[in-house]
């Protein structure tokens, strides 16, 4: 996959600052989606969010981020994580009903937008606003440190990196992906492209070949809550094995840039392509669904 000038210019745009996945993560998520969603699926969206571009998902995947912390934004804050209160590295789990917030959590909220987007009598922006959410919220619940409530998702345990000091949640979010791809640069867009453009190859025909047709299990728009909540319970398992392997109060001071990078990349690398895959998945539903509806009233 080349990288066409339009990508290149992408690069160039401003992204938000506090962007769950980091804005890599999130657009790979979404470029990968946009590699195996149906023609169908693509011409369905691109018409929804108004963009027939390749980066009419991508071009919208860090959009709840750059809402949440504005004024009319600010109910989605709790759409983006779902607070496991367990133990880790004892015990990981998610309950829906224990740690889902009165408000809202990732798991109600990827249900409640994809029953917007489902309505084909609400208005087109509400729609289009709802297929932005749903890209997003699909990446956060891929990110282990968004279903877990150990001080708030990591964002309270300061840890070291290189030359820095920063939050375990950033260093999930961002640093580690962007070491695994030699730093990038500030240009987001163009790594997140050629990121997406190699672990599509991977699904396809390379080392995830095998195991990916599983990542599909259990998807069923008939019951998005389940459907989520298998994902955020995978997510939560890394968690323990990963994250905390020896305990929230071990980690804090560490530096985290040499082996526990070296563990933890593979996690985000497949971690990353499930979400771009399932997001794929979850969009043909919908698309699939929406289509069968007009026949029918045909």
């Amino acid at each position: 996959m080349r990288l066409s000038q339009s990508t290149l210019a992408l690069g160039t745009l401003f992204l938000p600052g506090a962007a769950a996945w980091g804005s890599l993560g999130h657009i790979t998520v979404a470029y990968i989606a946009s590699n195996f969603v149906k023609d169908s699926t693509t011409t369905y969206f691109q018409g929804i969010l108004q963009n027939n571009t390749e980066h009419y998902l991508a071009g919208v995947a860090t959009w709840a981020d750059s809402i949440r912390y504005t004024k009319w934004g600010r109910f989605s804050k709790n759409f983006h994580f779902i607070d496991a209160k367990d133990t880790p590295p004892d015990y990981c789990g998610v309950d829906f009903e224990r740690d889902c917030k009165e408000d809202g959590c990732v798991v109600s909220s990827i249900q409640n937008y994809t029953s917007q987007l489902l309505d084909a009598e609400l208005f087109p922006w509400r729609r289009s606003q709802a297929a932005k959410f749903v890209i997003h919220f699909v990446g956060d619940i891929h990110q282990p440190l968004h279903v877990e409530n150990v001080a708030m998702g990591g964002n309270g345990i300061h840890v070291k990196w290189e030359s820095s000091e920063l939050n375990l949640h950033h260093v999930w979010d961002s640093s580690i992906a962007e070491k695994m791809l030699g730093g990038i640069h500030r240009k987001p867009y163009v790594a997140g492209y050629a990121w997406a453009a190699n672990l599509t190859e991977q699904i396809k025909t390379g080392k995830y070949e095998s195991v990916s047709q599983s990542w599909a299990d259990g998807i069923s728009l008939d019951n998005p809550i389940n459907t989520a909540m298998g994902w955020a319970n995978e997510s939560n398992a890394v968690v323990c094995t990963h994250v905390f392997p020896e305990g929230p109060k071990a980690i804090v001071g560490q530096e985290l840039a040499g082996d526990y990078y070296e563990k933890a990349a593979p996690v985000i690398e497949i971690q990353v392509a499930k979400a771009g895959y399932r997001l794929a998945t979850w969009l043909d539903l919908i698309a699939d669904k929406l289509s069968e509806a007009v026949v029918d009233e045909l």
